[in-house]
């Protein structure tokens, strides 16, 4: 599996080390607040909200540098708009990658 990097996140700064922490302060406060909403959601079977909450989500996988992943999660929203929950683990997997990730930060 892909591993998160700050990659596009030191390209955005221009060297602003200073940006480059209030951005990863920011992800590192919203991504635990949005992955409990996503299991909400999806613990009670509403498979839109899922989705947007899926589609919030694949915007900070993006910025981790998670190219592989963020199109697992561009196919899981869409799974869900449909009303199936394939790729769930997978996308699962990456929400955990990510989190253990931020620790580290």
């Amino acid at each position: 599996m892909e591993q998160p990097n700050l990659s596009y996140i030191h390209s955005m700064s221009g060297g602003d080390t200073a940006f480059e922490q209030k951005l990863i302060d920011i992800i590192k406060k919203e991504l635990p607040e949005e992955i409990e909403t996503y299991y909400e959601n999806l613990t009670v079977g509403n498979l839109k909200m899922t989705a947007e909450n899926v589609h919030k989500l694949k915007h900070k996988i993006s910025i981790l540098g998670l190219g592989k992943s963020y199109d697992i999660a561009v196919a899981f929203e869409n799974n869900l708009l449909e009303g199936n929950k394939n790729l769930s683990k997978e996308f699962e997997s990456i929400l955990n990658t990510m989190t253990n990730y931020l620790t580290t930060l």
